[in-house]
């Protein structure tokens, strides 16, 4: 199919879908959001005063998505790129720097695996999550390093006053999932328990083999928690097991075995009605086997984040200490190492408002075994230039640390130096008490020290800088029954030492997103138009059009069927050199729930 054809059709069917059955959308959330990513404390949407995105459970039920990356795909100034099929870790690329650029956070417990180089989001369960709340632009002041590029905070589900649920569902590549969940809450505490499965045998990913490549994923979630006077003391855990297959770079078929898992124990509590502290100990471990070789990877990672909040009518101070000690070991073709690491850091924030005015400003000071230390900072204000008219700008200082698998991984380089970022952020947002509201924002960040492979030495060095510019508008619109989320983006991401783009970005994309209900049906279309992008080789990537289309059909009070239609136009397109995305393929869903 020609691309001019292609794009009359896609256009078309948006159009129509407006028009009669409009379809999923990343609805704004509303204004009594709870947003606990931008700053250290919570607070409503609407005062945040950096981009934050966020996808709410029933976006999540209506998307079908089978893990994270899906999930994201959709959101403005992401770009996902796959080196494989199901379960094949993706990189995600938040408005411009590389994939190891964005923090991922669990519940409060950073998802980042040091010899993978970034978290195995591919193996989240999306049944297990909540919300996603992404916060756009560097976070290193509240959250240490890799926050160069943004945070993906996953929220998991909570309990209910008392509710239990039961799904099966297949599709396309032979794909079969399920999932079961029961929980309750009460006076004395809460509890949760649910075990998600999926299995596909997949399609055949690389664009020379022809081969299906299938993946299974367990997922595992529990939590529960005891009220203790006025303070919580909570308990969660995630656990995802599985297998994945791939081929290696002389398209033989292999397969690996992986766990995740992670646990955290939090103490909230508060002194009076100003003073609060929360606890957290975190422990995460990561591994993956090789099956036809002795390869390995894993990784345990040990943290402690303690923070103690002073509130008053006009400010919300907020200070704390992190503490991580991260065992690494690997071993892949021939080249291992064991490494143990050790940083901490302290910390200081506080959230001014007051009339029409408010500011943010925080700053932390890590201390690491390898590197040293590291002053990062942000500092943000916000001017509401009436009720309905709002703007807003910032500045931060983030870093990257070099991860064990940089310094001494295959191509390792133990003299690797950190990465360092200057951003800049300006954006106005109208946002009425009515049913629309838009938002205008640029940015501007610069890398210095960007850690890249040099293929004359065959190691990782510092030899490049990132220079990133970008534009994003987006426009939602909310009425009854009808919901609108709609953005334009257009980056510049090079390096101007020898001004080259950065891989696997496009310099222009656009998503629209609706949602239709129709009477207790829903009906949802997403649509993502991205621009070309450049890859390994000198190779150029074509840009693409990508249409989904989902639907929920209510079946009494507690039966719901799920369905979903991915790539409706069956568009042959590829995120990295070499890899196909999926084709056109369908998944039903029967879901029994009961609250």
């Amino acid at each position: 199919m020609r691309k001019g054809e292609l794009m009359r059709k896609t256009i078309l069917a948006a159009a129509l879908t407006v028009a009669v059955t409009p379809a999923f959308s990343q609805q704004p959330a509303s204004t009594d959001t709870i947003v606990v990513t931008a700053t250290r404390t919570e607070m409503l949407l609407e005062d945040v005063t950096v981009p934050v995105d966020v996808i709410t459970r029933d976006e999540i039920e209506l998307s079908m998505a089978s893990d994270l990356a899906e999930l994201l795909r959709f959101e403005a100034g992401i770009d996902i790129g796959r080196t494989g099929g199901p379960g094949q870790a993706p990189s995600v690329v938040v408005r411009g720097p590389d994939s190891n650029h964005t923090l991922v956070r669990c519940d409060g417990v950073r998802s980042e695996p040091g010899p993978i180089g970034g978290a195995a989001i591919q193996n989240i369960a999306p049944e297990m999550i909540e919300r996603v709340e992404i916060v756009k632009g560097a976070r290193s002041a509240l959250y240490g390093t890799d926050a160069i590029g943004g945070v993906i905070n996953i929220i998991t589900r909570r309990s209910q006053p008392s509710y239990g649920e039961v799904s099966v569902g297949g599709g396309s590549f032979d794909t079969r999932n399920g999932n079961v969940g029961v929980g309750g809450t009460g006076d004395v505490g809460e509890f949760g328990l649910s075990v998600s499965y999926n299995d596909t045998a997949g399609f055949p990913p690389s664009t020379s083999s022809d081969l299906d490549r299938g993946y299974d994923n367990t997922t595992v979630n529990l939590h529960g928690g005891l009220n203790v006077g006025a303070g919580f003391i909570g308990l969660r855990h995630w656990s995802a097991v599985g297998t994945t297959e791939y081929l290696d770079f002389f398209l033989d078929p292999l397969d690996q075995d992986y766990e995740n898992q992670s646990t955290a124990l939090e103490w909230r509590s508060p002194f009076g009605e100003s003073l609060d502290s929360r606890l957290i100990v975190g422990y995460m471990t990561d591994e993956i086997r090789q099956n036809q070789s002795v390869d390995f990877v894993e990784s345990t990672r040990t943290s402690l984040d303690w923070q103690l909040s002073f509130a008053t009518e006009a400010h919300t101070v907020t200070g704390g200490i992190y503490y991580v000690d991260e065992d690494a070991s690997s071993l892949s073709f021939g080249s291992g190492f064991d490494e143990n690491t050790t940083s901490g850091a302290v910390f200081l924030q506080d959230q001014w408002k007051h009339d029409r005015h408010q500011a943010f400003v925080a700053v932390r000071f890590s201390d690491h075994e390898t590197f040293g230390g590291e002053t990062t900072w942000n500092a943000e204000y916000a001017f509401a230039l009436n009720e309905d008219w709002t703007l807003q700008g910032g500045i931060a200082h983030a870093f990257r640390a070099p991860d064990a698998t940089d310094r001494f991984g295959f191509g390792g380089n133990p003299a690797l130096k950190p990465e360092v970022s200057d951003e800049v952020q300006l954006g106005i947002r109208y946002n009425p008490a009515g049913r629309h509201s838009f938002a205008l924002e640029f940015y501007q960040n610069d890398i210095e020290d960007l850690i890249e492979f040099n293929l004359d030495t065959f190691t990782l060095e510092n030899i490049a800088r990132a220079e990133i510019l970008g534009a994003e508008l987006t426009w939602d619109y909310r009425g009854d029954g009808f919901s609108v989320n709609a953005s334009i983006v257009k980056q510049a991401a090079d390096n101007p030492d020898n001004e080259t783009r950065l891989l696997r970005r496009a310099e222009e994309s656009a998503t629209v997103n609706l949602v239709k209900d129709i009477g207790r049906h829903r009906v949802g279309l997403s649509l993502l138009a991205s621009g070309d992008r450049e890859d390994f080789g000198g190779t150029n990537l074509p840009g693409y059009a990508l249409v989904n289309l989902t639907g929920q059909l209510a079946i009494g009070d507690q039966w719901r069927l799920n369905a979903r239609v991915e790539n409706l136009f069956d568009r042959d397109y590829q995120t990295a050199a070499g890899f196909r995305m999926q084709a056109l393929s369908g998944f039903v869903e029967l879901r029994y729930a009961w609250r």
